[in-house]
């Protein structure tokens, strides 16, 4: 059975598998489920409609499942499922989704959040992400696989990060950061290729190389491109590296972000957007 703390206070409603360890001062609430091997260091608290995959390690002070910070919510029954083999460090606090957001927050497999990171409401993280100290991310924000975000990084709602995105520390995102790029700055701009993320995970050298000819074509020079420039580079990268699946994703990508408002795709897909005349 389950180990529990004296101290601690899990609710008769919560469904913990046999070995999960229940470290001091923590409380899990009557609508919680927790896989088997999760680990609940100390002063964790469980609430809401949150469901743990196996294998979560909580350290001290971590909150999951509280309320949104959103004044439209009312109490409904949103959730937060995480899936398998994640640390959540100490302070973090991950909060429930909203109708709005389709009701559920969702955290996936191995992944790292730092010290006093925030998942807002109706986030997405995908696989293998790290999430460092002091990040927050605000409602609706996805992230891809294996993308990081560096310490004191601030991203605005409904922004998506790539995968194999790196964003660099104290970054102010406001638009959607491509994979495979560098992201740095406020406000934020691509700055180069992810080079060194993408040869930890042994991608093929010459796919870097044409990873790296796409970023001298679209990001060349001082200023943003245009829509209109940016939207001739896009199709000829499309023509040049039909076979590529890594330029297909980004020119993929760099499209939809075009199409969405004030640089962020799914901006416009939301379900309170008022319609607005023009992208920013």
């Amino acid at each position: 059975m389950a180990v529990i703390h004296p101290t601690s206070v899990v609710d008769e409603g919560a469904n913990l598998a046999e070995d999960v360890h229940v470290g001091p001062h923590c409380y899990v609430g009557p609508h919680a489920t927790l896989g088997r091997g999760c680990r609940l260091i100390s002063h964790v608290a469980i609430l809401g409609r949150t469901t743990l995959g196996e294998h979560n390690t909580l350290w001290p002070h971590a909150t999951l499942g509280a309320q949104p910070q959103d004044l439209k919510y009312h109490g409904e029954e949103t959730q937060l499922h995480i899936g398998n083999h994640n640390q959540f460090r100490e302070n973090v606090t991950i909060h429930l989704g909203t109708e709005n957001g389709g009701g559920v927050t969702r955290i996936g497999n191995d992944n790292l959040i730092m010290v006093a990171a925030h998942v807002a409401h109706d986030c997405c993280i995908g696989d293998h992400v790290v999430i460092a100290n002091a990040s927050l991310l605000a409602g609706h924000v996805h992230v891809q696989d294996h993308a990081v975000i560096s310490g004191a990084t601030a991203i605005q709602h409904y922004v998506t990060i790539g995968q194999y995105a790196y964003i660099a520390g104290m970054t102010r995102v406001v638009q959607d950061a491509p994979p495979f790029m560098v992201v740095e700055g406020n406000p934020a701009r691509v700055r180069g290729v992810n080079t060194i993320g993408l040869e930890r995970h042994r991608f093929d050298p010459q796919t870097v190389e044409r990873l790296k000819e796409a970023h001298r074509r679209l990001y060349r020079g001082d200023e943003q491109p245009s829509l209109a420039v940016m939207g001739e580079h896009i199709a000829r990268l499309e023509t040049d590296y039909p076979e590529d699946e890594c330029l297909t994703l980004l020119t993929a990508f760099l499209k939809n972000m075009a199409g969405g408002f004030y640089g962020r795709y799914r901006e416009a897909a939301r379900a309170d957007n008022r319609r607005r005349a023009t992208p920013r």
